[in-house]
């Protein structure tokens, strides 16, 4: 998939169907003179549903989609006969689309899960024939019942991407790096930030022919919470995953005040987000010598972190094994956490 090709945020005017009106005929037949009602319900207005799809990654197809229009419900007929029920309208959607009414703000529902259907504009029920309506003093009422007006709704369909592990990071940290070689995916990668400007996934084939899905999301800068730089863009994308990796390159200043800034961001952004697993990953080490590395990681045992860390090269492709092997483990493994970690 291309970058362009990622959409994740669209709006869409949906619009129910209304329901049909009710019949207000009155029997005819040979030899029978004073037939009474007989007037049919008129059918029920289309809905329109939401619905989870885990073939789709992106809102990509619903980009040019501007209005959905369910199908009106027909009018009752005569001898009771029930009018149509009005075309439904299915809006496809991948897994992890929050959808919002845009005039209150209000999030209606999220969809998790594969072939979840939630309606999202409900059809106008259709109005009572005049059948109905008799009674021992009105045995021949003239009128029915009209059916329900239809529903319109402007929303907004978010993506919040769905992946079991999410690359935190500043631009240029090498995120997309790490993501190529883990997996099959192909991100674009140069020397220069903000290369990543859409989420990229990633599926990490592990031993046994087990697997995880991994994200590499638009780097970070300080300010992300209030907007800043690709701000909320990217931080929607992170709050679905279950274990965040962070990555810092070996390069950077002070390893530890990056990971403060990152984790300060996302604590401002949404404080739920510090409930996640953490994991911090020192990018680049193949510049390292074992005296260097020995050094660090010296001085991240003393600045007591309170997260386990790791030292990997993606170019160099070393400790790669031992990242996957850690990842599947914090994924999977329910036990609490040791309050002492230490580098691997």
């Amino acid at each position: 998939m291309t970058e362009g090709n990622f959409v994740d945020y669209v709006k869409i005017y949906v619009t129910s169907g209304k329901g049909g009106k009710g019949s207000t005929h009155l029997h005819r037949e040979k030899f029978i003179e004073k037939g009474g009602p007989d007037g049919g319900d008129g059918g029920r207005g289309g809905h329109v549903y939401i619905k989870g799809n885990k073939n789709l990654w992106t809102l990509f197809h619903l980009k040019f989609v501007k209005h959905m229009r369910a199908g009106h419900g027909g009018d009752g007929g005569s001898s009771r006969s029930t009018g149509h029920d009005g075309e439904d309208k299915y809006v496809e959607v991948p897994l992890g689309t929050v959808v919002k009414d845009i005039e209150t703000g209000e999030i209606l529902f999220e969809i998790t899960e594969h072939g979840e259907e939630r309606i999202l504009a409900q059809g106008g029920k259709g109005g009572l024939g005049n059948w109905h309506f008799r009674s021992s003093t009105n045995q021949t009422p003239r009128y029915s019942q009209p059916g329900m007006p239809s529903t319109e709704l402007d929303v907004i369909l978010e993506l919040k991407v769905l992946a079991d592990v999410g690359l935190v990071g500043f631009p240029n940290a090498g995120k997309s790096t790490l993501l190529s070689v883990l997996t099959s995916a192909k991100p674009k990668i140069a020397d220069y930030p903000f290369t990543t400007l859409k989420p990229n996934l990633g599926i990490v084939a592990y031993r046994e022919f087990q697997s995880f899905v991994i994200a590499d999301i638009p780097g970070i800068i300080e300010g992300a919470a209030e907007g800043k730089g690709l701000g909320h863009y990217f931080l929607r994308h992170i709050e679905r995953n279950s274990t965040l990796l962070f990555l810092v390159p070996a390069d950077a200043d002070d390893i530890k005040k990056e990971y403060e800034i990152l984790l300060d961001e996302l604590r401002r952004y949404n404080p739920e987000m510090l409930d996640k697993d953490r994991l911090l990953v020192i990018s680049k080490c193949d510049m390292l010598d074992d005296e260097l590395k020995a050094e660090m990681k010296q001085l991240l045992d003393k600045s007591k972190l309170g997260i386990p860390y790791m030292f990997i090269s993606s170019v160099a492709q070393q400790g790669l094994t031992e990242l996957k092997d850690k990842l599947w483990e914090m994924l999977n493994v329910e036990d609490e956490k040791p309050e002492n970690s230490h580098g691997l």
